[in-house]
């Protein structure tokens, strides 16, 4: 079985890579950057996961290009449902990615994350599956959590500490201030 993974980062993806992979899934990764702010932020990300793919051996399709403002126009006036916008836009891209590429299915890394809201994720990813004929596969991460840290910090990868869109970037560290 072929899956293509929306991958939010190289940290998060470590416990569900190795989990599909034991359980017999050919996982092949996606990269989507129009949610990860600052751009800077985007390429520190992009390269730690270039890194650690390098070090599994994982193929990840990266997304070219960088709608910034397409994204931010998306979310103004919408910043209190920010997240089902983006866990929609995330995973809408991953299954049509994963339709023109003929895999089997399609999951996310947002499964890992004690910090993500997994009742939408997974209402969502369905809802997205049954629209565009491949099915989402759900499975909960977050037992890895721990598992997936320490490996993380073993490797030495690089790890942000917000979820990547820039408001969640202001409540990470503007409260702080």
């Amino acid at each position: 079985m072929k899956i293509l993974l929306h991958t939010c980062c190289a940290p998060c993806s470590i416990y569900p890579i190795k989990t599909l992979r034991n359980d017999g899934y050919n996982v092949i990764g996606f990269f989507y950057r129009h949610n990860i702010h600052p751009y800077t932020e985007c390429l520190k990300r992009q390269k730690t996961l270039q890194h650690y793919a390098n070090i599994i051996n994982l193929k990840v399709i990266y997304q070219e290009d960088y709608d910034l403002k397409g994204f931010i126009q998306n979310m103004v006036f919408r910043e209190s449902k920010r997240c089902s916008y983006c866990y929609h836009d995330r995973l809408r891209s991953t299954a049509l990615t994963a339709k023109r590429g003929k895999f089997d299915c399609f999951s996310s890394t947002l499964l890992y994350s004690k910090f993500q809201k997994h009742d939408m994720i997974k209402s969502i990813g369905e809802s997205i599956g049954k629209s565009t004929g491949i099915p989402f596969y759900y499975q909960d991460f977050r037992s890895g959590w721990k598992e997936g840290i320490e490996e993380s910090k073993r490797l030495e990868l690089y790890r942000q500490q917000y979820c990547g869109c820039i408001y969640s970037e202001k409540e990470r560290y503007y409260k702080n201030a």
